[in-house]
C-alpha cells in the first residue's frame, strides 16, 4: 500500500485530450495516452472516483475539482487528474457533461490497475459493477506522494473532495 513519501508506481492511462471539437456530445476525440512519467517535476492532484455518472461521484465529487480549479492552480497544481475504471470514451463524455474542458485530465485506470498497485481498489460486486478505483485522492509533487486521503466509505466524500485537498495544500 502506497504511503506518504513513496514514488507513485508507473503507469499509462488512456484519456481522451480535450479540443473544442468535444463540445459537439456527439464527437468521440481521439484516444491517446498519458504516463505518470511525464509528471516528473510537477505537481499533480489526482482523485480517483469508483464510477463515472454515479450519484457521489457526479454529483459531489467532480464537481468539487470543477468549482475549485482557479485555486488549485493557484496553489502550484499543474495538473489535476481524475480516474475510474470506465472506459476513456466515458470518461470524456462524463468530464463533458461536467464542463471539465480542458481543465481536468479524465482518465481511465483500466481494471483498477493503478489503483491496485497503489492499495486503493474496492470491490463493488454486489452492486453489480465488480473491483473499481477506491476513492481516494493523491497530491503528487515530482512523482512523489505528498498527501493521501482516502475514503473508508466508497460513497462518502470527506477527504477527498477538492475544498479538503485545497486545505492540505
Amino acid at each position: 500500500m502506497v504511503q506518504i513519501g513513496d514514488t507513485i508506481p508507473s503507469a499509462t492511462f488512456a484519456y481522451i485530450p480535450y479540443t473544442p471539437e468535444l463540445e459537439d456530445i456527439a464527437a468521440c476525440g481521439a484516444p491517446s495516452k498519458l504516463s505518470t512519467d511525464s509528471w516528473k517535476g510537477k505537481k499533480v492532484v489526482l482523485f480517483a472516483v469508483p464510477g463515472a455518472f454515479t450519484p457521489t461521484c457526479h454529483v459531489s465529487h467532480l464537481p468539487s475539482y470543477v468549482k475549485h480549479y482557479s485555486e488549485l492552480k493557484a496553489k502550484g497544481v499543474d495538473e489535476i487528474v481524475c480516474i475510474a475504471t470506465n472506459d476513456m470514451f466515458v470518461m470524456s463524455a462524463w468530464g463533458r457533461a461536467n464542463g471539465t474542458a480542458d481543465k481536468i485530465i479524465m482518465a481511465s485506470d483500466t481494471d483498477a490497475k493503478f489503483s491496485a498497485a497503489l492499495g486503493h481498489t474496492v470491490d463493488l460486486s454486489g452492486a453489480g459493477f465488480g473491483t473499481r478505483t477506491g476513492r481516494y485522492a493523491l497530491v503528487i509533487d515530482n512523482l512523489k506522494v505528498v498527501v493521501l486521503e482516502v475514503e473508508t466509505n466508497p460513497s462518502a466524500m470527506e477527504v477527498t473532495s477538492a475544498e479538503h485537498i485545497l486545505s492540505k495544500l
